[in-house]
């Protein structure tokens, strides 16, 4: 039996994005756009990431790891935070609200 590894989608990859964390291996030509993407994702402002790239386990540069945490901006402290859920909260203005 003979197993292949699935080539890299980037629209798969794309459909990982809102999530708090996140690690691909990415190759290398495709690692522009990977990163167009989620510049492109966090222009909306709702979600916000730390990108570390960092080269894969070959010697050739084949393949790069990308990582995104998820951050909050800090008011008080003036800088970028770990994400943190709170939960869900009832607001009046949502759908299990009396308004």
């Amino acid at each position: 039996m003979i197993s292949l590894e699935a080539p890299f989608d980037i629209d798969e990859f794309s459909q990982l994005l809102g999530q708090t964390q996140v690690q691909v291996t990415v190759p290398r030509d495709s690692l522009a756009e990977v990163l167009r993407r989620v510049c492109d994702f966090m222009g909306f402002g709702i979600y916000v990431y730390t990108i570390r790239v960092r080269p894969g386990p070959e010697e050739l540069l084949k393949t790069f790891i990308v990582e995104l945490q998820r951050v909050d901006f800090s008011a008080p402290d003036r800088e970028w935070a770990p994400f943190q859920d709170r939960g869900k909260a009832d607001s009046p203005f949502g759908p299990t609200g009396s308004r």
